[in-house]
């Protein structure tokens, strides 16, 4: 078997030569003498054949070269560390912590209890939790800020598994201008007024989701908000039935009698990070979000319809 010849602890030093600006930031952030930081990375372009560094007025950046071998290197070494951390997990039997990152459209009865489930299984177990919208559960994973997500959707690279179905219904106050009309809503009557719509968390590739045709918008970052600004008669929206259901029985909202579209589905999916490194701990929340899930499901009223 062919050996490397380069080390796990070279491509540190270099790495923190980049992030630090320099040959002396780095031996002091790494508790190093200068002349060690500089001798390995000597030893790394020597033994790659290819120049890794070059200065820029008083800091040090990488070459075109060193761009392209570091990014790559960086990959392996945060493999490595989730290795070296799966074994440390593996040795005190339950990892120390979990990270978990929830889409906002994850209902509560089926998140809580789920957590409280977790809790009891792994009480030793720390818990992160990442409440997010739309594309922020992408970015929690792809940045491996997470082992575990709900997102409504499964993100290129990764897999995942169905955990239930969610209906948006368009609503407004019942006093609000659109139920006035009496009749059924065309796209030219929504445009006359004020939407209300959920801001993405996510920064990588935000993304907006339901109709959004109304030539002015309210932009929340929470469903508890959006709900609210509908309720008080400032705006119409696509709400989840599950949040709304009881407010539209108690006449606090009401749907609105769009001739098309009226109702809209978000599926929600659960995804491990890394199956092959998932710890006990991981894969018990998991089985706790997909009993709890399975649940909620059984009890759900759908929407009936206006």
């Amino acid at each position: 078997m062919k050996q490397a010849k380069t080390t796990w602890e070279q491509w540190q030093v270099l790495q923190c030569i980049v992030r630090e600006g320099g040959f002396a930031q780095a031996a002091k952030a790494m508790h190093r003498s200068q002349s060690s930081v500089s001798y390995m990375v000597a030893q790394l372009q020597q033994q790659l054949g290819v120049a890794l560094l070059q200065a820029q007025g008083r800091r040090m950046r990488l070459t075109p070269a060193g761009e392209v071998l570091l990014r790559d290197a960086q990959n392996v070494l945060a493999a490595s560390l989730r290795l070296e951390e799966k074994a440390r997990s593996l040795l005190q039997g339950w990892e120390a912590e979990v990270r978990l990152a929830v889409d906002s459209l994850f209902p509560t009865p089926a998140l809580l209890p789920a957590l409280g489930q977790f809790a009891s299984h792994c009480p030793s177990t720390r818990l992160q939790m990442h409440e997010v919208v739309m594309s922020g559960a992408d970015d929690a994973l792809h940045g491996q800020q997470v082992e575990l997500a709900v997102a409504g959707r499964v993100p290129q690279g990764f897999l995942g598994d169905w955990l239930l179905e969610a209906e948006f219904v368009a609503c407004a106050a019942p006093d609000h201008p659109l139920h006035r009309l009496g009749r059924a809503l065309e796209m030219e009557d929504l445009q006359q007024h004020v939407q209300v719509v959920l801001r993405d968390s996510g920064q990588r590739q935000p993304r907006d989701e339901g109709w959004l045709g109304a030539w002015q918008r309210w932009t929340v970052s929470q469903p508890e908000t959006a709900i609210a600004a509908v309720e008080q008669g400032f705006a119409f929206g696509w709400l989840a039935w599950h949040r709304i259901a009881d407010g539209v029985a108690a006449g606090r909202l009401k749907p609105l009698p769009l001739a098309h579209g009226a109702l809209r589905k978000a599926a929600l999916y659960l995804i491990l990070a890394d199956p092959a490194l998932a710890g006990p701990a991981t894969l018990q929340l998991a089985d706790c979000l997909r009993v709890e899930a399975e649940r909620w499901r059984s009890t759900y009223q759908p929407y009936q319809g206006v």
